[in-house]
Parts: structure tokens; C-alpha cells; sequence
């Protein structure tokens, strides 16, 4: 870790031990899936290492929040299930809670932001959980929740700063060197600490070599700043909302400290790319949090070249149209799709012109449209924009050398 810890850090206890997480793996057995760890031959010839994946996506809630919640369930006594739990979430432990409550017969509260999408709330819903919406905020729902937990007797589950969800949640590695006994270095997505707390533990005791390494968004580095003794500055649109937390667990952060070597940071581009990419190469859908072990592939190249990778896919709860914008930011920034921005001049013929070029240069034209008024061009001048799809970067280079060459002033129309 790039911050020093202080001995007294060290030598205090940690929250959860490697047995803990063992009588996880074998309170939840069966009840969820045993999600594959395969090898990506592709993955690994672009990032020059061996990669193997771990489809937590594969869960039945598309999470691996199961794994901690269904633990923390297992581990109540009667008369505890009888009263019931409540939990905060705006996402996946909100669905796995849900889900296993309801199959254990123990009645579930949810409370969620108000701008939580209504899909979520239909989907917590679906599985028999009273949702409360409150708050703007989750800090807010955080509050209320323990309220009400207080007021109803209701079992207040942690997503992450409980240690029998800390120890579920490390199951996933667990399993992971049980089927790639090989990976030397385990990426992990950071939110609050749970998942990457349960499988630091685990990995101390079966592969107590490996290189345990944890990622944040940018925008929520939320953990590597408070490792690093820094104020905590996290804001902002992520697309890795699962990992989009302000403030880690204390429960979680001495297990960090102790036995993660570094937490990277990743940007919304590496993001983007990486869902595109496990899509494209391994055809499975992983929401942003779920991809950000192949971002940091992506954004910090030579930390994990030559060495034996494994990645924890955490999710696929991506919204659909959410997903689409992020694979057509992708064609555009690899050039598959463009918007060229061509001055003309106000006469007969010039935009039957263009378009010769374009159907020289085999580029498919996929929406045209002119502006007369709303522009900064003198009056008699006129400005298109053209969006278009091509081979890659290379063809659409050639297009633009075209244009210019028959006398069109062009510009490209850059993604922010």
C-alpha cells in the first residue's frame, strides 16, 4: 500500500479471519450459484497478462452481494428472523437481501433514494420486500433505515461493514484459487470494503503470495484517500455506481491497510471501454462497477503485464439504455461511428456532392442534417453534419482526406 500503516494497525485484530470465511463457503453452499473462473485468451493477448474472469454476473441477482446478505441471513436466530431485517441499498445488495429473505421466509425492508429507477425499486419489490423511498441522497436512507430498524426491532444488514457479509462476500476468491490456483495477482472492485476485505482474508491463508489489489472510480476514490490519510472527495456521475461510496467501513479499512498492496484509480473512459469490451470479446454484460478489474488492465498497463490475473466481474445490473450509450461511445472513439461537421456553400448540388464522397469511399450514411440559422457562418453560408459509420479509424481518415481534397472545410465532432 502506498500509504505506511501504523503498528498499531497492524497488530490490531482484524474483523473477520480466513475461518470465518471458510464457514461461509459452507453455511451458503447450494444456495447460490458457484460462479465459473475461466481463462480469457483474449483479454490476455491485449493486456499481456494471463486473465482469468470470475462471472459474479452469473449470480441469480446478477451480483455477488448475494454471498454476504444470504451469510448474514444464515447466521440470525429465530426469533430475529421472526422480527425481520432492513438494509440501505440503491442496487445490488437491495436484490440479493430481497431475494434470499424471501426464499428463508423472513420479511425484508428496503429503503432506497428517492432517485432510485424504477426498475430497482420494481425489481426489489418483485421479490416480496417492502421498499421505503427516502432521502436524495443514500446517506439520508442510511439514517432512516436505522431509524426505522430501531422503531420496528427490524435487523439492520450492512452491505458491507458487517463481518459475516464481509465474510460471505470472500467466498468469491475462495472459489476463484480453488479453480485457478495459478492467479498471482487478484483485482478487485472498492466500494465501501466488503468484497475486497472477505477475499484479502481468504487469499492470506490459500495463496498468502498473491497480490491482492483493489480499484475505485475517480470520481469515488473514496478508500484510497482515507488509506492515504487524505481528506475524502467523492462526487459525481460514475459509471461504476455500484462502487460509489463516500465513506468505506470501519471494519473494512484495517483489513485494507494490512493486506492490499494498492488501490488504483480508473477513469469514466477505461470504464466505458471495458464494458464494451467484455461484451464484445467474452459476450457477457457487466455493469460499470463489475468491469472496473479490466479498467485498470486498461488504464495501468504495466502493473499487471507477465503476471497470472484474476478479475472479479461483481455485477451485470447495467440499465439497458445506459449500456447502449456506452457501446455506441465506443464505435465512435474507435472511429466505427462518426459526426463530421462539413461547410457548404448555400448552392444547388454541394450536399449531392458530399454524398458522392461518401459512397466513393464505401462510408454509410446514417443521418444528415443542416444548419441555416442557429449558426456563427455568414447568411449565404450553410453547415451539415453527417453521421456516419466506417471500418475503423483508418477508413475514416480516408474519408475526411476526401472531403478535404474536393474542397470541403471538415471537422470531426469529438465525444467529451
Amino acid at each position: 500500500m502506498n500509504a505506511s500503516p501504523a503498528a498499531a494497525d497492524l497488530a490490531e485484530p482484524l474483523a473477520i479471519t480466513p475461518d470465518d470465511v471458510e464457514a461461509a463457503a459452507a453455511r451458503i453452499a447450494g444456495q447460490i450459484v458457484r460462479t465459473p473462473t475461466l481463462e480469457s485468451r483474449t483479454l490476455g493477448e491485449l493486456t499481456g497478462a494471463k486473465v482469468y474472469l470470475k462471472f459474479e454476473n452469473l449470480q441469480f441477482t446478477a451480483a455477488y452481494k448475494e454471498r454476504g446478505a444470504l451469510n448474514r441471513l444464515l447466521a440470525l436466530t429465530p426469533e430475529e428472523r421472526k422480527r425481520g431485517v432492513i438494509a440501505m441499498s440503491a442496487g445490488n445488495h437491495a436484490q440479493g437481501l430481497a431475494y434470499h429473505a424471501r426464499r428463508l421466509g423472513i420479511p425484508a425492508t428496503i429503503v432506497m433514494p428517492r432517485f432510485t429507477p424504477m426498475v430497482k425499486v420494481q425489481q426489489t419489490e418483485g421479490h416480496d420486500a417492502e421498499v421505503v423511498l427516502h432521502g436524495e441522497k443514500l446517506e439520508e436512507s442510511s439514517a432512516h433505515a436505522h431509524m426505522i430498524a430501531e422503531r420496528r426491532g427490524l435487523v439492520f444488514v450492512h452491505p458491507f461493514d458487517d463481518p459475516l457479509v464481509m465474510a460471505g462476500q470472500g467466498t468469491v476468491a475462495l472459489e476463484m484459487f480453488q479453480d485457478a490456483p495459478d492467479i498471482d495477482t487478484l483485482v478487485v472492485p472498492v466500494g465501501g470494503g466488503g468484497l475486497i476485505s472477505g477475499c484479502s482474508v481468504i487469499a492470506s491463508k490459500v495463496a498468502p503470495k498473491c497480490d491482492i489489489v483493489g480499484v475505485q472510480a475517480e470520481l469515488y476514490p473514496s478508500m484510497k484517500a482515507t488509506l492515504m490519510g487524505e481528506p475524502v472527495v467523492a462526487d459525481g456521475d460514475t459509471l461504476a455506481e455500484g462502487i460509489a461510496v463516500k465513506f468505506p467501513g470501519q471494519n473494512t479499512v484495517p483489513v485494507v491497510r494490512k493486506l492490499v498492496s494498492d488501490v488504483l484509480l480508473v477513469g469514466e473512459r477505461d470504464l466505458e471501454r471495458a464494458v464494451s469490451m467484455l461484451l464484445a470479446i467474452e459476450k457477457t454484460v457487466v455493469e460499470g462497477a463489475g468491469a472496473a478489474g479490466l479498467a485498470a488492465l486498461l488504464a495501468h498497463p504495466r502493473r499487471f503485464r507477465g503476471r497470472t490475473v484474476g478479475l472479479v466481474m461483481t455485477g451485470g445490473n447495467i440499465d439497458t439504455r445506459l449500456l447502449a450509450n456506452v457501446l455506441l461511445r465506443d464505435l465512435a472513439r474507435n472511429g466505427r461511428l462518426a459526426r463530421l461537421r462539413i461547410r457548404l456553400k448555400d448552392r444547388h448540388g454541394q450536399l449531392y456532392g458530399v454524398a458522392r464522397i461518401f459512397d466513393q469511399q464505401q462510408v454509410n450514411i446514417l443521418e444528415v442534417s443542416h444548419h441555416r440559422i442557429f449558426t456563427n457562418l455568414p447568411a449565404k453560408g450553410l453547415m451539415t453534419e453527417i453521421e456516419c459509420e466506417t471500418r475503423g479509424g483508418d477508413h475514416l481518415d480516408r474519408l475526411i482526406e476526401a472531403l478535404r481534397g474536393a474542397g470541403y472545410e471538415v471537422t470531426k465532432v469529438e465525444l467529451g
